[in-house]
């Protein structure tokens, strides 16, 4: 009686077609795929069990064609790269890194961003800081004319906000010689005195038109005149 030895052979090494089978699970892989690594022979299912890169996420292998994602190192399978707060999968959408995870821009802005304190949604950029509150830079606005405004001259009154003009317009002294408002912006001098108040340059002996600014003045019925005149 005759045996048939069938050889195996693969890049130059023989095998017998006993001794031709996985590794690992010793299946025999005549007339089967396989793969070979360091001088072993491996069935397709051990060789990815074995060396295959790995989800961080489930730390199942990657099949072939799955679709995976990569960030800082790490490798996730598509349903495993998840925002950590809604548990839903990121796939495409932006997102913002937390911790040792990532976050879905809905759950940040909800959760982590600041919240105007008009509006009460999140200042996503370019807030305001007024006393210690963040606005948005369209709700931080003039009491009086709904101007914005940031990137402008503002003060407040009875903790509201007023730009410039509105606020002259509304509580600014009036100058008791040109009766033109005297608004503090800007470095504005002015003087009071007796409750009546003058811009600097508008505080002049009402004879000789010399400035009385810093100096002595007497008051008459024509206003305030320095004591040369008054004699």
């Amino acid at each position: 009686m005759e045996h048939v030895i069938i050889d195996l052979s693969f890049k130059d090494k023989h095998w017998h077609e006993r001794c031709f089978f996985c590794s690992v699970c010793q299946a025999s892989l005549a007339d089967k795929p396989f793969a070979t690594k360091d001088n072993d022979l491996y069935c397709p299912e051990c060789y990815d069990e074995k060396f295959s890169p790995r989800c961080d996420g489930c730390k199942k292998i990657f099949k072939a064609g799955s679709r995976k994602y990569e960030y800082k190192g790490s490798t996730w399978h598509e349903e495993c790269f998840t925002c950590i707060e809604c548990k839903q999968p990121i796939g495409a959408k932006s997102f913002v890194p937390k911790d040792d995870g990532v976050v879905c821009v809905p759950c940040y802005e909800e959760k982590y961003s600041q919240k105007c304190c008009k509006c009460n949604k999140a200042i996503q950029k370019g807030g305001v800081t007024y006393k210690g509150q963040p606005w948005h830079k369209t709700c931080f606005l003039c009491t009086n004319c709904s101007c914005e405004l940031a990137g402008q001259k503002f003060t407040s009154r009875d903790e509201k906000p007023y730009c410039a003009d509105c606020y002259t317009q509304l509580f600014a002294k009036h100058c008791a010689k040109c009766t033109k408002p005297i608004s503090g912006f800007g470095g504005c001098k002015f003087v009071t005195f007796e409750e009546k108040h003058w811009h600097s340059d508008c505080f002049n002996c009402s004879k000789c038109q010399n400035s009385l600014v810093g100096k002595g003045f007497l008051v008459s019925d024509d206003g305030v005149v320095c004591p040369e005149c008054a004699r």
